[in-house]
């Protein structure tokens, strides 16, 4: 699966387009990574356990969006773009939605 953020595939001519496809990730992170993040903020630094949890839901994300876009017969996805937000009332939970459009490619 080709995935870009691009409107098209260099060297490749959209054959049809398939429809738009979403993945979307939703974690709670842990009242550990919560301490170590607030210390990292306190002192300085890179907030390690976040920056885990972020990357791990963005890849999730991505994974489920070409799921989607295979069941639909597309070989590649154009025009991704990855969102990022902060849900619940402590803000304890992270949101990330990859959203493209679903395409097949020669």
């Amino acid at each position: 699966m080709i995935v870009t953020t691009t409107p098209s595939v260099e060297g490749r001519t959209i054959q049809e387009y398939k429809g738009i496809v979403f993945g979307e990730v939703i974690s709670g992170v842990n009242v550990l990574k919560d301490f170590g993040a607030g210390l990292r903020n306190m002192f300085g630094g890179r907030a390690a356990g976040y920056e885990e949890e972020l990357m791990k839901a963005r890849e999730e994300a991505l994974a489920e969006m070409e799921e989607r876009a295979a069941r639909m017969g597309a070989n590649a996805i154009v025009g991704v773009d990855i969102d990022y937000e902060v849900l619940g009332s402590d803000n304890g939970m992270l949101m990330v939605t990859a959203s493209g459009t679903a395409v097949t490619v020669r």
